[in-house]
């Protein structure tokens, strides 16, 4: 089986941090959005034998040797394919070239999910998806009787059903997919942003008669904005429980749910609540909550609150709320 991820998107909602780190590979509490996702799905399903990860045309040797890393650890070999333009969400799935073939799960890496149990595999198509209160908000899957999805509605205006898509897929025939997929392109038909949806070509394989059925997820985290990653890792941290600390503590004192990363050195300062400190960062003289710090970033006598600090970024002196990039500094110069 293979596992299909779509990471070509630059995500320019959670700039500046993806300015130089694509989206999938922010970390989200010492593990990055990506790797917690081909462990979701090992774990969940358990056969995969390749990961399909399809790449920006900008993203360098160094993205697919950690995309290469992190799945030698779960056995799964990695390849990839190139989104160059971004034409769509089937579009993306395309550039997976000849490895859309046989069962194949697809995943779009702006979310997190998590799962209690394997989902059941038998139907020619299945479509994740969480209950919500507002299902006006998303796309949802309508089903008969039997459990079988009947049809897909964007956005509905009345109640139709409750059941929101969140962008995982599995196809028993990712030929078959493929095919819909370029008829799609063939034939120029586009959806929303006149882009190619992969909702289309999935109704296409509804409507000739393919078997649908839908799969649960217990949760839904958004990592696609600022505010969501945020929301997210306040929820990842309550998750973990007791406080993580693979760093180091000098006179400072840790108030949980608080992450910290290896080789990070908190000295005379207070972390949290709900503080990650990724690997390599340095804490000094400062308090720091309702925060992310990325790795090998420098926070010297600082008051943070509901801020985001890039990886090898430098604040200084600073008292409140505040989101910079990589390399960044705020605060006198040295």
């Amino acid at each position: 089986m293979k596992l299909i991820v779509p990471m070509a998107g630059r995500g320019t909602r959670l700039r500046p941090h993806t300015h130089v780190t694509p989206k999938p590979l922010l970390p989200v509490v010492g593990r990055t959005m990506v790797e917690r996702i081909v462990e979701t799905f090992a774990e969940a399903i358990g056969d995969f034998d390749e990961a399909v990860f399809v790449l920006g045309p900008d993203f360098g040797d160094e993205v697919r040797d950690q995309l290469t890393e992190i799945c030698s650890r779960f056995d799964i070999e990695a390849s990839f394919g190139v989104q160059s333009t971004a034409l769509g969400t089937a579009h993306a799935i395309a550039q997976a070239g000849d490895k859309l073939q046989g069962e194949c799960v697809l995943v779009f890496a702006d979310t997190l999910f998590t799962m209690d149990a394997a989902p059941d595999l038998d139907a020619d198509a299945v479509v994740w998806v969480k209950t919500v209160e507002d299902p006006s908000r998303f796309g949802v899957a309508v089903k008969d009787d039997a459990g079988r999805i009947t049809d897909f509605v964007e956005k509905p205006d009345t109640p139709i059903s409750n059941e929101a898509i969140v962008g995982i897929y599995y196809v028993k025939e990712g030929e078959r997919l493929g095919r819909e997929i370029q008829y799609l392109m063939d034939n120029e038909v586009t959806g929303k942003g006149d882009e190619y949806q992969l909702t289309d070509a999935l109704d296409r394989m509804l409507k000739d008669g393919a078997t649908f059925k839908t799969a649960s997820v217990n949760e839904w985290l958004d990592c696609g904005t600022i505010p969501a990653i945020k929301e997210t890792t306040h929820i990842v941290l309550d998750h973990d429980g007791e406080a993580r600390n693979e760093g180091t503590l000098e006179n400072s004192q840790v108030i949980e749910p608080v992450f910290i990363g290896p080789g990070a050195v908190i000295k005379d300062s207070v972390v949290g609540p709900y503080a990650a400190i990724h690997g390599g960062a340095t804490v000094t003289e400062s308090a720091v909550r309702n925060t992310i710090v990325f790795g090998d970033a420098r926070v010297e006598g600082a008051a943070l609150d509901g801020s985001m600090v890039g990886h090898h970024a430098d604040v200084r002196g600073f008292a409140g709320t505040l989101n910079i990039g990589d390399h960044a500094t705020v605060g006198p110069e040295e």
